[in-house]
């Protein structure tokens, strides 16, 4: 495998595309790829130093099992064999609820859910933890209220915009766009642009703005509402686009009409004038709206997403070109989950709803650690590592400790693994065939499928490998005939027409279609992610056709696909049985079928490509509400924002004498990369993690820049380097996440997470409050 090899990075979702080069088995150096269609040959120094993350020594070669003794090595059918035993043994004992999966690919390698989530089913359970729940879910919850779906959410189409509107976002740092600080200077540039930023403290982003409002840390939901009663107050609202396209506005009017906006302002620190500026500015202008972490982490987090997205309705900006659109998707990054219907599961200790397919991990240590009978009895960990990555350190340590079995399937002996029962070794996403569906891009669907440029060293397997081989030992794949793996040793027609013959004879085969293909198809093409990929193309619906029609691919010669017909398939496969024939497929056969065009497509480009566009002109269409329209009331939300007055807020706000300063507990830094980057050495010499304060409220505690301080809050303690900083406001320290691995048994950084409390989280969709930490900071 030694030269150049296109791939992409998988250390973030915007996956830029890199070019890397191999020689002896090692990335030896790593360069933007110039030829990607989305990143466009940026990328950033994550994604240059990608060596550290591929090539260390704490990667795992081989099969743990933990003993009294330490890890000992035991071969893969031991493994695979003693963890299918206490798992069924577990679930036959105590139900499916008392089990639960954790996973779902992280930033680089999504095609592990498929797996993870097929196993979770078949066992009965519903509870998949993961990080978009630490997270995204009451936006997507918000969103899907008044969209719809919650897959439907919204981004900010920024190309056709003349001003973006930045919330709680340094994009500079943390990117969470297609080269995020190339397009906020050009925002901060263009004369004919305006970029705009909401955030406590003068971040990166914040240094570039034409205008920047300093918000109070944690006022941000009291703030959007009093700029929502000036735009209504003042008549800058888009009525025409109300009337057109949403409902409900009669019933959330009330919410804004002789609301105290002066008072209001002032709880949150702003002064009225500049507020009131911007408002008119979002009633005339062409805008988007890009919030993040600074509103999906902080106080009212669900409630702060139902009302940006009111402030993008009531100004029109909602599914129309240079505001905010609903992109398509090959696959979406989760399932629409309406808690208020019965088939969706609740927590069974905590009573959160299951949003988006996943369960908060905030609450998972109480789910372990209560004496409900349906407690969590047994966790598979993928590709996670909840002692660095989720709230609440020392409770999810206990939790752990309690469980009967907990397995991690990872790279590198983490935190987590230290504590397993059962350690086995995955390959990297540069080992393996595998790719994400982060839907960050519109008009047009991107999709790239990363092939292996590195050999392993030992043996680490896929992800989904690993899950089907503990489904086949449990008994929960169906007997497969010879001819099924014998058709897939032909090509992919035969093994379609096997398949489909297959599916009609044996009842419950699709639900565990994912392991079928990995079983068979899988074993030829050398991964059971490629095999997967070419199914999901395969029987792609007729939507992902028009797409990828509009992206440039020629309709010539294209047959039906195999979802797109689905009446018609019993008779098509009655008709080949009967008949010993073909034939009747033909409209099917895979070198017609569009979906198997996709597929060649996306093997003949490792650079990346468009797979799909979606409509520029009808982003209303995507609303699937049963009006139609997009249904701006929220009932849950009535009493939420009856309590959000410059009064109580005033109260709620007020410094604690204990714990006087607000953390931010998670700063997004060029030197953090999740945990994701166990080796410090690619920060070398740089001061990697450190507690920024603002220099005033240093002076005041008698602390200087560069001496170890210690951070208390209500969950736990922890050291670290002060740095005094002129971005962080009065009142506020940060500290990045990501740190306080243990390699090589030596600990770098502090661990943010060990101040941070699981119970501290948004009582709809149980996000942690990261944003909103009250802390005290004394001299270590």
């Amino acid at each position: 495998m030694d030269g150049w090899h296109k791939t992409g990075c998988v250390l973030c979702a915007q996956n830029c595309g890199l070019e890397v080069k191999v020689a002896g088995n090692r990335m030896v150096k790593v360069r933007p790829d110039k030829a990607n269609p989305r990143s466009l040959g940026y990328a950033c120094r994550k994604g240059l130093n990608v060596a550290h993350h591929q090539h260390h020594a704490d990667r795992l070669t081989h099969p743990l099992k933990r003993t009294a003794n330490g890890f000992e090595r035991i071969s893969w059918d031991r493994a695979i064999t003693e963890i299918s035993q206490k798992l069924k043994t577990v679930v036959n004992e105590h139900g499916p609820r008392s089990y639960a999966y954790m996973g779902g690919g992280g930033q680089g390698c999504h095609f592990e859910a498929g797996f993870g989530r097929t196993l979770m089913k078949l066992l009965g359970s519903q509870y998949h933890y993961n990080a978009v729940a630490q997270e995204l879910t009451g936006y997507f919850w918000a969103c899907g209220r008044h969209t719809g779906r919650q897959t439907d959410f919204h981004i900010p189409d920024e190309p056709r915009a003349d001003m973006l509107l930045a919330v709680g976002w340094n994009g500079m740092e943390s990117h969470q766009m297609p080269r995020a600080p190339l397009v906020l200077k050009e925002f901060s540039r263009n004369p004919d642009k305006l970029l705009v930023v909401i955030d406590p403290r003068k971040s990166k982003t914040a240094s570039l703005a034409d205008i920047h409002l300093p918000v109070r840390p944690g006022a941000d939901a009291l703030m959007v509402r009093a700029m929502i009663a000036i735009i209504l107050g003042n008549g800058w609202e888009n009525r025409a686009y109300i009337e057109s396209h949403t409902t409900g506005f009669d019933r959330i009017r009330p919410w804004f009409e002789n609301f105290a906006v002066e008072e209001a302002l002032a709880v949150c620190g702003l002064d009225v004038n500049p507020v009131v500026d911007l408002c008119h500015e979002l009633g005339r202008r062409r805008w988007c709206l890009h919030t993040d972490l600074g509103i999906y982490m902080n106080r009212h987090s669900t409630l702060a997403s139902c009302l940006y997205n009111l402030l993008l309705a009531v100004c029109g900006r909602l599914c129309v070109p240079g505001g905010n659109v609903i992109p398509g998707k090959f696959m979406p990054i989760g399932a629409h989950t309406d808690e208020r219907g019965p088939q969706n599961w609740r927590t069974a200790a905590t009573d959160f709803p299951i949003l988006m397919g996943y369960s908060p991990p905030n609450v998972l240590p109480e789910e372990i650690l209560g004496d409900h009978p349906d407690r969590i009895r047994s966790v598979i960990v993928c590709a996670s590592n909840p002692l660095r990555s989720y709230a609440d350190t020392t409770a999810y340590e206990k939790a752990l400790d309690r469980l009967d079995l907990l397995v991690t399937i990872e790279l590198a002996m983490t935190e987590t693994a230290r504590l397993s029962h059962y350690v086995l070794p995955a390959r990297s996403g540069y080992e393996s065939w595998d790719g994400t569906f982060f839907t960050w891009t519109w008009p047009e669907i991107y999709f790239q499928m990363r092939r292996p440029i590195i050999e392993p060293n030992g043996e680490p397997l896929e992800c989904g490998e690993i899950f089907m081989r503990i489904a086949d030992a449990m008994g929960l794949i169906p007997a497969l005939p010879d001819a099924i793996y014998q058709a897939a040793k032909k090509d992919r027609f035969a093994f379609a027409v096997e398949l489909m013959t297959l599916a009609r004879s044996t009842p419950g085969l699709m639900k565990a279609i994912p392991f079928i293909l990995s079983k068979t198809l899988g074993r030829e093409m050398g991964s059971g992610n490629l095999a997967a990929l070419w199914g999901l193309l395969f029987t792609a619906p007729g939507k992902l056709r028009k797409d990828a029609l509009r992206a440039g691919f020629a309709e010539e010669g294209w047959g039906e696909s195999i979802r797109s017909a689905p009446g018609r398939l019993p008779t098509i496969v009655k008709s080949m049985i009967r008949n010993r024939s073909l034939a009747p497929l033909a409209g099917l056969h895979p070198r017609a079928n569009y979906g198997e065009k996709l597929f060649q497509a996306v093997m003949d480009h490792p650079e990346g490509l468009w797979l799909g566009k979606s409509d520029a002109t009808a982003n209303m269409s995507a609303i699937r509400t049963p009006s139609g329209r997009i249904d701006l009331h929220i009932p849950e939300m009535d009493a939420w924002i009856a309590d959000l007055t410059p009064e109580r807020e005033a109260a709620a706000l007020a410094p604690d004498p204990d714990f006087p300063l607000i953390l931010m507990a998670g700063r997004h830094v060029r030197t953090n990369a999740n945990t994701l980057m166990r080796n410090p050495e690619w920060n070398q010499g740089r001061r990697a993690c450190t507690l920024a304060i603002n220099a005033d409220d240093a002076v005041a505690l008698g602390l200087v820049d560069g001496q170890q301080v210690s951070v208390f809050t209500a969950a736990g303690r922890e050291t670290i380097e002060l740095e005094v900083s002129s971005r962080t406001r009065a009142g506020q320290v940060v500290m990045p996440h990501g740190f306080g691995l243990n390699y090589q048994g030596r600990v770098t950084g502090a661990n943010v997470n060990r101040l941070t409390k699981g119970t501290n989280r948004d009582p709809l969709a149980g996000t942690p409050l990261h944003r909103y930490v009250p802390c005290r900071v004394e001299a270590a």
